[in-house]
């Protein structure tokens, strides 16, 4: 299978290499048990070198997390692809995302076919994101600088909720904003969380799935 790529992706130094580290990590992340193809497909596509500090080029196919602007990181693939493999995506679905951060992981959603509403908390971020997606061609529905904790009620209800910072408990506003059906993937804890799947059965009955620990940047409390 060829390579997907978008436009502007040769003006932004996409290079026959990184697509052949991309393919490396694929094979490391289906070792590591990540089954989706949609979601393999997507991190093979998409060229994570350049969501990244330039710094860290020769690295960005490793799977680890990095470290980005405003003191937050961009994940490790393998989280990215185990949260996105979580919400079980189909095309169209509506996702809510608590964190844009770097926005790689924005641009695995839009990949899986979602139409994806994306919170970031800093304003450093918020702004380079907004910016940058248009770059690789990639159309959010909104980019909003907000508050993850309340969600987002006027676009409610989602078919899924992603959380990409460690919360230190589960934000009822992100429950109430799920469809019936509707998936919430959310790492739970202070210092180390478990990432944690929440069902909507019905209007007050949610099942909860955990999945082991995981390590993320803590959530940020309530703006003013």
């Amino acid at each position: 299978m060829s390579i997907f790529r978008h436009p502007n992706f040769n003006i932004l130094r996409d290079t026959t290499k990184h697509q052949g580290l991309r393919n490396r990590l694929v094979n490391v992340l289906i070792e590591k048990g990540i089954t989706d193809n949609g979601v393999l497909n997507a991190i093979k596509k998409i060229p994570r070198h350049l969501f990244m500090d330039s710094s860290f080029e020769d690295f960005a196919y490793q799977d680890k997390a990095f470290p980005i602007a405003a003191d937050q990181t961009i994940s490790q693939p393998y989280t990215v692809a185990f949260q996105s493999q979580l919400l079980e995506i189909k095309p169209t679905d509506k996702i809510l995302e608590i964190g844009t951060g770097s926005g790689y992981q924005t641009a695995v959603l839009l990949e899986l076919g979602a139409k994806v509403f994306t919170i970031e908390r800093q304003q450093e971020l918020f702004r380079k994101t907004k910016l940058f997606f248009p770059k690789l061609g990639y159309k959010p529905k909104k980019v909003i600088f907000g508050d993850g904790y309340v969600g987002l009620e006027e676009e409610a209800p989602f078919d899924g909720i992603i959380v990409t910072a460690g919360a230190p408990f589960v934000p009822k506003p992100l429950l109430s904003q799920l469809k019936i059906g509707g998936r919430l993937v959310i790492p739970v804890g202070d210092d180390v969380q478990i990432m944690t799947l929440f069902i909507r059965k019905g209007a007050k009955e949610f099942e909860k799935h955990e999945f082991g620990d995981f390590r993320f940047v803590p959530m940020l409390k309530k703006k003013n």
